[in-house]
């Protein structure tokens, strides 16, 4: 009996697009073949897992395996010249029935019909066979004509990148789902590449018999950074800074997409008080990167002593200092 492929992801049959993204992400990475090089049983795992989400991700190739189970693939393709049903006779999914009685009407010896009526018309169609069981040569010479090699489909992929590669660019290795291949794939991230930006791979996509493959199209997506924010070119940093540096000023250092650099923190500094680092933002296309824009937040430390304490009694005993007397609703 074939296996289940919501058993096979782990989710329920009313699982959502993004419950079934999930559960795929989850397994690809336990049954991975880098992670698993000497398992057979993980690599086979692994490549039921991508066979799972190749119909599950699909909403028609779903919708189909919901319907039939798993012999959904040969009871959609309706009829193919030459295919039997599954009955052993030809279906004829897809026919006008108009247009075939319209042609049957036509025969019993009228220019333009066929000259047996049914019989004729169901031997073009079949290619050339006597009658409906379509096995004998064709009446007049005729045959079925090959049909031309066809393409395979365009294979879209959603691939999730690190925070830093999409600064700095560089390359990205990952196995793609619905291709039909079991092999990682390279591509070259552009310094800068913008979330949600399309990268095209030329004959990536699905393969078929006889035919070319299509193409593989990249949608990139960018993981947070538990530190930094990108808005467009430039860089944003929370930089924690302590009560003595914000007071009397420091020289911290600060780590940026082109190495650390050294940042000063002017004297009396507020937390909120943004500074600039010019260059050292995200790479553009053009060639010129934006800035790092550090944003200065004053932070106490977990444990203050009773002495400290006490330093921080004398201080606002010293100071008229209202910090919330023009706040208002």
């Amino acid at each position: 009996m074939a296996e289940d492929l919501y058993q096979t992801l782990g989710v329920s049959r009313d699982a959502d697009k993004s419950d079934l993204q999930k559960a795929y992400r989850k397994l690809a990475r336990k049954y991975h073949p880098d992670m698993n090089p000497d398992d057979k049983a993980a690599q086979e795992k692994f490549k039921r897992v991508q066979e799972a989400y190749e119909v599950l991700g699909d909403e028609q190739k779903r919708a189909a395996y919901d319907r039939y189970g798993p012999d959904f693939e040969k009871i959609r393709g309706g009829y193919q010249p030459g295919a039997g049903s599954a009955g052993g006779g030809p279906t004829f999914d897809g026919l006008d029935m108009e247009q075939i009685f319209r042609a049957a009407g036509r025969g019993g010896g009228g220019g333009g019909g066929f000259e047996n009526g049914f019989n004729d018309f169901f031997e073009q169609i079949l290619g050339g066979g006597a009658g409906f069981g379509g096995g004998g040569g064709g009446r007049g010479g005729r045959s079925a004509q090959p049909a031309p090699p066809q393409r395979g489909a365009n294979i879209r992929y959603e691939l999730s990148i690190p925070f830093e590669k999409a600064v700095l660019g560089g390359k990205a290795e990952f196995y793609p789902t619905g291709t039909g291949k079991n092999e990682k794939l390279s591509v070259t991230i552009p310094a800068g590449v913008d979330d949600g930006a399309k990268i095209r791979l030329r004959e990536q996509g699905q393969v078929v018999p006889g035919g070319s493959p299509g193409d593989l199209i990249l949608t990139i997506k960018i993981d947070q950074h538990p530190f930094f924010e990108r808005k467009g070119k430039n860089l944003e940093l929370e930089l924690p800074i302590t009560i003595g540096e914000a007071v009397m000023g420091a020289k911290v250092d600060v780590p940026t997409p082109k190495g650390t650099v050294t940042l000063s923190v002017p004297p009396r500094s507020q937390s909120g008080k943004r500074l600039r680092v010019k260059g050292h933002g995200v790479q553009s296309a053009s060639g010129t990167p934006g800035d790092l824009i550090v944003e200065l937040m004053i932070q106490l430390p977990s444990e203050i002593s009773d002495s400290a304490i006490e330093l921080i009694k004398q201080l606002e005993s010293e100071t008229a200092f209202k910090p919330r007397e023009n706040l208002k609703f």
